[in-house]
């Protein structure tokens, strides 16, 4: 069982969204269209590869993950759209599978074998394709007054290695630059969409069990625990039971 397998049934409804126009803001600033052929690696529930649905023709998405894959199937079901899945690692795919205008990975660069993943987007890219790195986050510059705290809880309660783990991605996901040196690839334009949501507490409390580092599985019988530590966090800051959350989504476009 993977570590994201106990995180399946909460990530696609639990993470911060990617909101409608930041797919719309992609899609113009790449020009693309139902000509368009898209690969989402480490699609996960399917987030990405569904959300640039109306943008594109040709979807697929990859992961190691059972859980995840069925939870992707599941979210193309309901939302009526074709989307072919490949349980797998990217750097695993032969090469059959073709080119792709744009290769998209979410928060999933860092579990990726760099040397590996460079040789094989060589191969997926299309010759004036590129790839999309994508985020969704809470911002972190105070607009969101509950989430130091928030994390902090997260931080305590987690298994130190996993935390340490987790800190090591992020840096990878900032670090793009480093991760695609003496590649044929080099970051280009960064397409950055805020929006603002109210999220009920308890949801956002759950939220921390969709992370690696706190997820259902690495916390045991510690999970009731953390989440009634993170509520008492989160009440001061609730309004009615809601808390006001601030979304950055980042798309840093990658081109040869």
């Amino acid at each position: 069982m993977g570590r994201f397998a106990s995180t399946a049934s909460l990530y696609e409804h639990l993470r911060p969204p990617y909101p409608p126009e930041f797919f719309g803001s992609v899609a113009q600033t790449l020009g693309l269209s139902k000509r368009s052929a898209l690969i989402d690696l480490g699609t996960g529930p399917g987030l990405l590869a569904l959300g640039f649905a109306h943008h594109a023709g040709r979807l697929v998405g990859v992961d190691p993950e059972p859980a995840m894959i069925e939870a992707a199937r599941r979210a193309a079901a309901s939302a009526g759209h074709a989307l072919t899945l490949i349980e797998g690692k990217a750097e695993t795919l032969g090469p059959d599978i073709g080119s792709f205008d744009i290769v998209t990975i979410g928060r999933a660069l860092h579990w990726m074998d760099r040397e590996a993943t460079l040789a094989r987007l060589d191969q997926l890219v299309a010759r004036d394709g590129a790839v999309v790195i994508c985020a969704s986050f809470s911002a972190t510059d105070g607009r969101n007054p509950w989430l130091d705290g928030y994390n902090e809880i997260r931080r305590r309660w987690s298994p130190t290695k996993l935390w340490e783990e987790a800190g090591r991605g992020t840096r990878t996901h900032r670090d793009l630059p480093a991760f695609f040196r003496g590649s044929a690839f080099q970051p280009t334009e960064l397409v950055t969409v805020e929006t603002g949501h109210p999220v009920d507490m308890h949801d956002l409390a759950k939220r921390t069990l969709t992370y690696s580092s706190s997820s259902p599985d690495a916390l045991g019988e510690h999970v009731e625990a953390m989440l009634s530590d993170v509520e008492a966090h989160l009440a001061s800051f609730s309004h009615d039971g809601m808390i006001a959350e601030t979304i950055l989504s980042t798309a840093q476009i990658v081109k040869r």
